[in-house]
C-alpha cells in the first residue's frame, strides 16, 4: 500500500489521506494507557456475578446465608432487587437482569456480589447454595423450527423467519449445483477483558459508570430502565477498550455493577476473567445453509435458492437483524434476477449469539462462495473466471429489488487480486517454522500438499431496516485549538486519529484536541456496521465545516470580502480573487467558535414479507486469495499468502487500512481453521485459551494488501467503512485453499484435521 502525500510538510501534520499516528498510541506501546480494568477508586469495593453451571434448569431454591457469614461482603442483590425492568435487550427486551425461576444458558446471572476484596467475592458466590431442578435442553435449530417443539421462552423459539422470493422463482438453469455449509460458534476473543467502575450519587439518585462498550447511549438506556432512573441520571464515560468486535453491543456487567454500587453506597468495580468472559458476551452465530445455483452453460447465474438457519442462542440480543444480513446477502456480490430464500433465527439453550464482525454475512459468504466453486468445477472455468463473468456492478439489483447504487469495483478487485503474484515454492529446511504445524518435525514435507483458493464478498454498510441512525459531533475553536467531543466509542478501530486527521484538514490547524468520551453529547451509535467512519466522520467533518464557516465570516467581515472567497491552505486562510493569506492561529485569536452537527444517511426501510425493499444504505466489496500448505496425513493446515484487494471509496489513513485489513485476515483465518466454541447440548466444552485456539503472530500469513480507491459519493468523506470486509471472504478463500489442495468436498468452517485426514 502506497502513502503518497503532497508533502513532507502535509504529511507531518496528518491530514487526510496521510499515515497520521494515532493520539493513545505512545501510551498503548509504553502500557500506561488506562483500559476499563485498570480504573480504581477510593474506598471502592469489587464485586462478582454467580452463574448457573446448567444449560436448562429451574431455579428451586437460593440460600445466600452462608455468604452472608462471610467478613467483607457488604452486598447479594437478586432478581427481586432489580428496581426497573426485570429484562434487557438490544432488540428485544427478554433476557433477565437475574434469572428469577428459570435459567436457559450456561453462564445465566442468578446474583451478584459486592465484597472488599475479589477472593471474599468469590468465596461469597460459591457459598451461595442454589437448587436446580433440571430441564430439557434444546439445542438443535430445526427442532426450534419446529412448532410441536415445546417453547423455552415466553417469545417462542424462533427470533424471526424471513423470506426471499425474487423474478422467477421457477425458472431452472442448464447447471445445477447444491450443496450444505456448517459454520461453527466463534468468540470474538478481545484481549481487554469486560470491566466497570461504577460510582453511586449521594442517596442513590444516579450513578455514573465508567466501562468498555460500543455504544455508551444505548447502554445508558437499558440501564436506566433497569435501574428505573431517568436517562440523564446514568452517565456513562468510556474507558480504554482492549477490542470488542461486536460482543461490547450487548450489555453484560453494567446493570450489576451499578445496582451494586446504588445497594452499597460505595463505588464498585466488576471485571470477568477469561472463563467468565466467554459466559458474559454474545458470540458469531453458528448456522447452517443449503443453497442451490442455477446457471446458463456460459456461467452466468440464473438462480438462488436455498434456506439458511443462524442458532441465536437462549435471548434475542441482535439475532434478527443478523439474519436479515445474512439473507440479503446470500446472493453474494454477482449479478443474478431470480431467488427464492428462507432463513430462521432459532432460540435454544445455547450461549446467546449477536453481532460480530461481519454480522451475518460471514455466514452467507462461507456458502455462497463454495457454490461458485461447485459451479466452476461443473463448467469447467476457474474460480476466477467463475467471478468475473458474475460481477456485480453499480446499478444492479439485489433480490431485495434494491438497486446498488454504491459504487461496485467487483471485477477490479478480482482482477488486481489475480495480478499480485503468487509466493515462492516452499523451501522447507529442518525444523523450519513456514511447515504446518511448525518446527520440531511435526510435519514431513513429503506429505505436504499446496492449494489455492478464492473468496469475493459484498458487505451493507451503517444499519438496515428503517433504523434511525445518526451521529452527533460538536467542534469547539479557540486561538488556533480545535476541541472536538463525540460519544464514539474508541475500541481500537483508530476513530480518534481520524477525527484529528478531519479537524486538520477542515480547519487548517494543527492541535487537535479529544475531549472526553462519554454521555455528555448526543449519541453517536454504535462503533460497528463499518459505520463510524461514515457517520461520525461525517459528524465530525459536518461540526468542522460549520466553524470554518463562522470563521471565514468573521475574516470576510474584517477585511470587506466576501466569506466564499475564502478557503484553506495547510495552515492558512486564502483569498482566492485577492492578496490575503493569514495563519488561521492568527486569525482565530480571541475567538471562540462552537458548532454542532447532526449526521444522518438516507433513509431504508423494512422487508416485505416477500423480502422485497431498501433496507440497506450503501456497500462495499473486496476479493480475497489464498495460498496455504496441508499436511495430508495430519490434518494441519499453514496458510502462507493472502492477496486482497478491497473497495475503500478513498483512503483515509494508509497505515490504518492496512492494520484493519491485517487484522480481519487473521480472525477470518482463526474461523477457518482452528476458531470454534464447542457446545455440546448447551454445555459449552472450551471457555479458556488454552482450548479454544486463536491465531499467534506465527500463524500469520504475508498478506498482500491494494486498496481499490474509487470515491464512493454517497460518504460524507468519499470513504467506505473498511473493518469488516477484510474478515468476510478470507475464511471461504482459505477453505476453498484446502479443497484445492485435498481434493476434498470440505463444507464445514472452521475445518479440523479429521476433515483433512480421515476417510470420507
Amino acid at each position: 500500500m502506497k502513502n503518497t502525500p503532497s508533502s513532507t510538510r502535509t504529511r507531518n501534520r496528518g491530514v487526510l489521506g496521510t499515515s497520521a499516528l494515532r493520539p493513545d498510541g505512545v501510551a498503548k506501546t509504553q502500557g500506561n494507557f488506562a483500559f476499563s480494568s485498570d480504573f480504581q477508586a477510593e474506598n471502592m469495593l469489587w464485586g462478582a456475578t454467580l452463574r448457573s453451571p446448567h444449560p436448562h434448569a429451574r431455579i428451586v431454591s437460593i440460600d445466600p446465608s452462608e455468604a452472608w457469614k462471610i467478613s467483607g461482603v457488604e452486598a447479594i442483590i437478586f432478581a427481586d432487587d432489580v428496581p426497573g425492568k426485570a429484562t434487557y435487550g438490544l432488540i428485544a427486551s427478554d433476557q433477565p437482569v437475574f434469572a428469577r425461576d428459570v435459567v436457559r444458558y450456561m453462564g445465566e446471572p442468578i446474583a451478584a456480589v459486592a465484597a472488599d476484596h475479589p477472593e471474599t467475592c468469590r468465596r461469597a458466590i460459591a457459598a451461595i447454595k442454589v437448587v436446580y431442578e433440571g430441564l430439557p435442553v434444546l439445542s438443535d435449530m430445526d427442532a426450534a423450527i419446529d412448532p410441536a417443539t415445546p417453547a423455552i421462552h415466553p417469545d417462542g423459539n424462533v427470533f424471526r423467519h424471513q423470506r426471499i422470493v425474487s423474478g422467477n422463482p421457477d425458472v431452472m438453469g442448464d447447471v445445477v449445483v447444491e450443496g450444505t455449509y456448517d459454520i461453527g460458534m466463534q468468540d470474538q476473543a478481545f484481549l481487554g477483558l469486560e470491566a466497570a467502575l461504577a460510582y453511586p450519587d449521594p442517596g442513590g439518585a444516579g450513578v455514573e459508570l465508567v466501562v468498555a462498550t460500543q455504544w455508551l447511549h444505548e447502554d445508558r438506556k437499558q440501564i436506566a430502565d433497569c435501574l428505573d432512573l431517568a436517562p440523564e441520571k446514568v452517565r456513562l464515560v468510556l474507558g480504554g477498550v482492549g477490542g470488542a468486535f461486536g460482543a461490547r453491543e450487548d450489555i453484560s456487567l453494567q446493570v450489576h455493577t451499578c445496582l451494586l454500587a446504588l445497594r452499597t453506597g460505595r463505588p464498585v468495580k466488576v471485571q470477568y476473567g477469561r472463563e467468565e468472559s466467554f459466559f458474559g458476551h454474545v458470540h458469531r452465530h453458528p448456522g447452517r445453509i443449503h443453497l442451490r445455483h442455477h446457471a446458463d452453460r456460459a456461467g452466468k447465474l440464473v438462480k438462488v435458492e436455498g434456506w439458511m438457519k443462524l442458532d441465536g442462542g437462549a435471548y434475542a440480543s441482535t439475532s434478527s437483524a443478523v439474519l436479515i444480513n445474512g439473507i440479503t446477502h446470500l446472493q453474494g456480490p454477482y449479478a443474478c434476477d431470480n431467488s427464492r430464500l428462507d432463513a430462521w433465527a432459532t432460540r435454544t439453550n445455547n450461549p446467546p449469539c449477536g453481532a460480530m464482525r461481519g454480522f451475518g454475512v460471514v455466514q452467507a459468504c462461507f456458502a455462497h462462495e463454495g457454490q461458485m466453486d461447485k459451479l466452476a468445477a461443473a463448467l469447467g472455468l476457474s474460480p476466477v473466471e467463475i467471478r468475473l463473468r458474475n460481477a456485480m456492478k453499480t446499478g444492479d439489483k439485489l433480490f431485495t429489488g434494491q438497486v446498488v447504487d454504491s459504487v461496485a469495483p467487483v471485477a477490479r478487485c478480482i482482477r488486481e487480486t489475480d495480478a499480485i503474484p503468487l509466493p515462492a515454492d516452499a523451501q522447507y529446511g529442518t525444523g523450519s517454522l513456514e511447515l504446518p504445524g511448525g518446527s520440531g518435525r511435526t510435519s514431513d514435507p513429503s506429505h505436504i500438499r499446496r492449494g489455492i483458493g478464492w473468496g469475493v464478498s459484498i458487505k451493507n454498510l451503517m444499519y438496515s431496516e428503517g433504523f434511525d441512525d445518526s451521529a452527533e459531533a460538536r467542534c469547539t475553536l479557540v486561538d488556533g485549538v480545535a476541541t472536538l467531543k463525540f460519544a464514539t466509542a474508541e475500541v481500537g478501530q483508530g476513530f480518534v486519529v481520524l477525527a484529528q486527521q478531519i479537524a486538520r484538514t477542515v480547519l487548517g490547524v494543527d492541535t487537535v484536541v479529544l475531549d472526553t468520551i462519554d454521555t455528555q453529547i448526543g449519541s453517536a451509535g454504535s462503533t460497528s456496521a463499518s459505520r463510524q467512519t461514515w457517520m461520525s466522520g461525517g459528524a465530525v467533518d459536518g461540526a468542522c465545516r460549520l466553524v470554518r464557516e463562522r470563521l471565514f465570516e468573521h475574516v470576510a467581515h474584517l477585511h470587506n470580502l466576501d466569506p466564499l472567497q475564502l478557503v484553506i491552505e495547510g495552515t492558512e486562510i486564502v483569498d482566492t480573487l485577492g492578496p490575503l493569506r493569514m495563519p488561521v492561529a492568527e486569525a482565530s485569536k480571541g475567538l471562540r467558535i462552537e458548532q454542532t452537527f447532526l449526521h444522518r444517511h438516507r433513509p431504508t426501510e423494512e422487508l416485505d414479507e416477500n423480502g422485497q425493499g431498501n433496507c440497506h444504505v450503501a456497500f462495499a466489496f473486496v476479493a480475497h486469495r489464498a495460498v496455504v500448505d496441508v499436511d495430508t496425513e495430519l490434518g494441519l493446515v499453514k496458510v502462507v499468502q493472502i492477496a486482497t484487494a478491497q473497495d475503500v471509496g478513498q483512503v483515509l489513513n494508509p497505515l490504518a487500512l492496512l492494520g484493519q485489513i491485517e487484522g480481519g485476515i487473521a480472525q477470518g483465518l482463526g474461523l477457518a481453521v482452528m476458531e470454534e466454541i464447542v457446545v455440546d447440548r448447551g454445555v459449552v466444552r472450551n471457555p479458556s485459551f488454552t482450548d479454544y485456539l486463536l491465531p499467534t503472530t506465527l500463524d500469520a500469513p504475508d498478506v498482500v494488501a491494494i486498496p481499490i480507491e474509487e470515491y464512493e459519493p454517497l460518504a460524507p468523506l468519499g470513504a467506505k467503512g473498511v473493518g469488516e470486509p477484510p474478515c468476510i471472504s478470507v475464511t471461504p478463500a482459505i477453505v476453498a485453499a484446502i479443497r484445492n489442495a485435498t481434493g476434498r468436498d470440505i463444507v464445514r468452517t472452521p475445518v479440523r484435521p479429521q476433515d483433512i485426514c480421515l476417510p470420507s
